[in-house]
């Protein structure tokens, strides 16, 4: 067998491993919790484990929270990072260099490392076990910056001086040059961004203690937990609905997605 069959066999082979727990969730999710662990394609589909999932635990208020936190993380990202992309991009001021640097060693810093850290400052702001305590520690992004950072310095120097003779200001130029021919990484940027806060898992089970306020990732947890009695048909399908907007969502934009990464590439 050639290179090139032995690539492409590998990549299928990668690919099934990839899907293989996404197709168990999908046939046990729709089938009685009797077919979890026994296959038979004769076997009997059913839409009751949704609805025994829907009821069992408030899915409904996991769900708005979970778009509330996105939401917020999200446009408070693009609205920092973007001035603060520009500045480090075509502004000249002492120590801009040192400064990049250091806000670069953040992307090498596991922010799991912050758990005890973000937690003490998140008690001593009284923001505990709420949508904003869950959000802070995200609202500013060094890899937000840098890919805004790459993307402004290929836009050519002469459109913002023909931006600045006619008079437009700091904000207008950055609104009308810049933004515009940036709207590729904010797309890439804003799927990655949404799809990790979405499925984030650990800072949102150490700062929640109550339903009001946990997201999806939580809430789902908690209703598999071994407390409540494991009926996996169940749990896939709870599962299911908490991803089924990424999935969605994914499917509906690939072509929107890869491309916007091919465009945003850094040079």
């Amino acid at each position: 067998m050639s290179t090139r069959g032995l690539e492409i066999l590998g990549a299928w082979m990668l690919g099934l491993l990839w899907v293989l727990p996404l197709i168990y969730a999908v046939w046990t999710a729709f089938h009685p919790s009797a077919y979890a662990t026994h296959f038979d394609l004769t076997a009997p589909l059913t839409l009751d484990n949704f609805a025994r999932a829907w009821e069992a635990a408030p899915f409904p208020r996991f769900l708005v929270n979970t778009v509330m936190l996105v939401t917020l993380i999200l446009v408070a990202q693009l609205v920092l990072c973007t001035p603060a992309a520009y500045a480090f991009a075509r502004m000249e001021f002492p120590g801009r260099d040192i400064i990049f640097a250091v806000l670069l060693l953040q992307l090498m810093v596991a922010p799991d490392v912050l758990l005890v850290a973000n937690y003490r400052s998140m008690a001593q702001l009284g923001v505990v076990d709420s949508i904003l305590g869950i959000a802070l520690p995200y609202l500013g992004s060094a890899f937000g910056i840098f890919l805004l950072r790459q993307t402004f310095r290929q836009v050519p120097q002469e459109l913002d001086d023909a931006a600045r003779l006619e008079g437009s200001s700091l904000l207008g130029r950055l609104w009308r040059v810049y933004v515009p021919l940036a709207k590729p990484t904010y797309l890439a940027y804003g799927l990655v961004s949404v799809s990790f806060h979405w499925n984030n898992f650990l800072w949102p089970l150490v700062i929640t203690n109550s339903v009001s306020t946990r997201p999806l990732t939580v809430g789902l947890s908690v209703f598999a937990s071994t407390e409540q009695g494991i009926d996996w048909s169940i749990v896939t399908a709870a599962t299911l609905m908490t991803s089924a907007p990424l999935l969605v969502a994914f499917l509906l934009f690939q072509r929107q997605f890869v491309a916007s990464f091919m465009r945003a590439g850094i040079k």
